[in-house]
């Protein structure tokens, strides 16, 4: 059944002190793997009930158990080395509320040998988290849906480079055949499980939008039309394996620590991205000014709803719900309130770093996407 909720986070929640105190412990040696899933599942249960009370509609386990949002691929399988945590958060970060800050891309990313799953990346995940919504979750009725987010493909090319080339992947094709086909299986798995509502996050690609970085990306060996083309392919492909779930497509412009990668309105990449996807919601980010304004909405097919991204994560104080109302009147003009949502920009935690903003201001701003929801659309 197709998700039909009004409100909705991206997915990522900001992880307790005691949690990161216990992965901290847990890779001192302190702590044994059984040990440290009993705290991880203490702060999934405790994130599940914080969004019921403020009243979400769709629930995730918050990744509390991800260093990032794309990490568990590479903690899932054989064949990466050097994929850190650091391996996704470098580049030049803006924010001029905590300020700017570069981080270098490490140097001993690399690809060393065939892609090899040894475990699911989020098998286990989703069904701790059923357990953990049971009859609250409902979708064929009152309660909340659960989602699990996952990563587009082509946001892992970044991992492969043509002076690393040979085998067993000599161009960047086939080793992104080999990170589709994971995923596929995994997609596969979710649905066996029960899972009805999968989300694919791809923030690569409106990283296009700024110069620098489609150079970055261009040099993996593809024009930026063909990361698009390419890319939406391997993202259909996922999103085939996984029928019948539903399927949320997420697009931002960075986010760590309360800070960004580009700025840009989606226009460049909006007609190949939003007529090519074949997911039923895109959540797109739109806080503010960065994000353009809500005219390449007209390129989304009928059959597609919008989660409009107004809430940001990237700082505590709230926005208000009038010009919330506002915003969603607004993008009404072009997509009708039928196919709109309201939403997030982003996660709280797209790693174990999060935003600067506390768990008391995350359950505020969660209410308030459900508040402004309601008002704005019933």
């Amino acid at each position: 059944m197709a998700v039909t909720a009004r409100a909705e986070h991206v997915g990522s929640l900001l992880r307790p002190d005691y949690l990161l105190d216990a992965r901290a412990a847990r890779a001192r040696g302190e702590l044994t793997p059984s040990e440290f899933k009993a705290v991880e599942d203490r702060a999934v249960r405790e994130a599940v009930a914080l969004q019921a009370d403020a009243g979400c509609q769709v629930v995730t386990d918050g990744e509390l158990r991800r260093e990032s949002f794309q990490g568990e691929f590479t903690a899932s399988v054989d064949g990466v080395a050097g994929a850190s945590i650091d391996a996704w958060l470098w580049g030049d970060w803006y924010s001029d509320v905590v300020g700017d800050q570069h981080v270098e891309r490490p140097g001993d990313l690399a690809v060393t040998g065939r892609l090899r799953k040894r475990r699911n990346l989020a098998a286990e995940e989703f069904t701790f988290l059923r357990s953990c919504v049971g009859e609250w979750a409902s979708p064929d009725g009152p309660g909340a849906m659960t989602k699990v987010t996952l990563p587009s493909p082509s946001l892992f090319a970044g991992l492969w480079s043509p002076e690393n080339a040979g085998e067993p992947y000599a161009t960047l094709d086939d080793f992104l055949s080999d990170v589709t086909r994971i995923l596929c299986d995994e997609v596969r798995e979710l649905v066996r499980l029960g899972c009805r509502y999968i989300q694919l996050d791809a923030p690569h690609y409106p990283l296009l939008v700024d110069p620098s970085w489609r150079e970055f990306y261009e040099r993996r060996g593809w024009a930026a039309e063909r990361w698009l083309s390419y890319g939406l392919e391997l993202d259909n492909a996922v999103i085939a394996a996984g029928r019948p779930a539903t399927f949320g497509f997420h697009l931002c412009r960075g986010n760590q620590r309360s800070r960004w990668l580009v700025a840009g309105g989606y226009d460049p990449i909006a007609a190949p991205v939003f007529s090519t996807v074949h997911a039923d919601r895109l959540l797109l980010e739109y806080d503010d000014e960065r994000s353009g304004g809500f005219d390449p909405l007209r390129l989304v097919p009928e059959d597609t709803s919008v989660v409009l991204g107004l809430v940001t994560t990237k700082h505590p104080e709230l926005e208000s719900t009038e010009a919330l109302v506002e915003r969603v009147g607004a993008a009404s003009r072009i997509v009708g309130r039928e196919r709109l949502a309201v939403g997030t920009q982003c996660g709280f935690a797209t790693s174990l770093y999060g935003n600067a903003l506390s768990i008391d201001d995350q359950h505020r701003k969660l209410a308030l996407v459900v508040r402004a929801a309601e008002l704005a659309l019933g």
